[in-house]
C-alpha cells in the first residue's frame, strides 16, 4: 500500500517547483488536489510513495516522472462554448470587423485545454460562414497547451456523451460531429482543419507562433501570480496585429497588469482591444 499523505514542506517545495516550471501558483491548503492529482503516478511508476515521487520530480532525476507531473497539474476540465458571450462577440463582432480589412484572420486559444474553446471556435467561424456567405474568405486557429497528453487528445478530437453533453447544443452535435463508436463522437474534418495544435508554456516566449488577430486567454490567469499575470498580458499585447483583441474569463480583469489594452464593453460581457 503506497503512502498518500504529504507534508507541509513536501507540499512548499512542490508548489515553488510548479510554479517555476508553468507559472501556476497553488496557494495554500491544496495538498488534496496534488494528492488526487499525482497519487496515480505513483502506481504508473512503481515508486514507493507520494513523498518519493516528489523528491524525484523536484530533483529532477526522471524528466518522464517530471514532465508526467506538470502535465497531471495542468489537465483541466472545460465546456463547449463556455459562458456563450465569447463566442457571440466573436461570430457578431469581431469577425465581421477583421474580414472588413481583407487578410486572413488569426485566432490563438491560449490554453486549449481537451480542445473544446479552439473547435467551439472553429465552429462559430463555420456558422458565421454560413450566415454570411463570402465575408470571410480565410480563418485558422491555432491552440496551444502546455500539456502534451492534453494535446494529443485535442488532435485526436474524440470525445464521450459526458465531455459532450457539457454546453454543446444537439443541433451543434449533429452539424459538427460524426459516431466513432463506443459511444463516442468525432469532430468533423471540416471543423479540425481548422485548427493547428502546438506545445506552449506560457512562461516561454511566443514569438515563433506569429502575430494574430484575436486571442482568447480564458480561465487561465487566475492560476498565476500578479507577476506572472503581467508578463504573460504584455507578451500577448506583442502578438497581437494593431487594433488586434483580447478575450479573458468572466471572473478575470486587467487592472494592475498592463496598460497595453483599452476596455471595450459589449452586450453581454468585456473584452479589451490593443491601443
Amino acid at each position: 500500500m503506497t503512502a498518500i499523505t504529504i507534508s507541509d514542506q513536501e507540499y512548499r517545495d512542490f508548489t515553488r517547483f510548479l510554479e517555476s516550471q508553468c507559472g501556476i501558483v497553488l496557494g495554500d491548503s491544496k495538498q488534496y488536489l496534488v494528492r488526487s492529482r499525482l497519487s496515480p503516478l505513483v502506481t504508473k511508476f512503481k515508486l514507493g510513495s507520494l513523498s518519493d515521487l516528489l523528491k524525484d520530480v523536484i530533483s529532477g532525476r526522471n524528466r518522464e516522472l517530471r514532465l508526467a507531473a506538470v502535465d497531471a497539474m495542468t489537465t483541466n476540465e472545460t465546456l463547449w462554448f463556455r459562458d456563450n458571450y465569447p463566442f457571440t462577440v466573436l461570430a457578431d463582432k469581431l469577425l465581421p470587423e477583421i474580414a472588413a480589412n481583407k487578410r486572413p484572420i488569426k485566432i490563438w486559444s491560449a490554453a486549449s485545454s481537451s480542445g473544446q474553446e479552439p473547435y467551439s471556435m472553429a465552429m462559430t467561424v463555420l456558422e458565421t460562414q454560413a450566415r454570411k456567405p463570402g465575408m470571410l474568405s480565410s480563418v485558422s486557429i491555432t491552440a496551444t497547451d502546455i500539456s502534451a497528453s492534453m494535446l494529443e487528445q485535442c488532435r485526436a478530437g474524440v470525445y464521450d456523451n459526458l465531455a459532450l453533453g457539457r454546453g454543446l447544443s444537439p443541433e451543434r452535435k449533429r452539424t459538427f460531429f460524426e459516431d466513432a463508436g463506443d459511444g463516442k463522437m468525432k469532430i468533423k474534418d471540416n471543423v479540425k482543419r481548422m485548427v493547428s495544435f502546438r506545445p506552449q508554456n506560457l512562461m516561454d516566449n511566443y514569438t515563433l507562433l506569429g502575430k494574430f488577430d484575436i486571442i482568447f486567454c480564458r480561465n487561465v490567469l487566475i492560476y498565476f501570480s500578479p507577476e506572472m499575470k503581467s508578463k504573460v498580458l504584455n507578451q500577448m499585447a506583442n502578438s497581437l496585429n494593431p487594433g488586434g483583441y483580447l478575450l479573458l474569463g468572466a471572473s478575470e480583469s486587467l487592472t494592475g497588469l498592463t496598460d497595453r489594452f483599452e476596455m471595450v464593453r459589449c452586450n453581454p460581457g468585456i473584452i479589451y482591444k490593443l491601443k
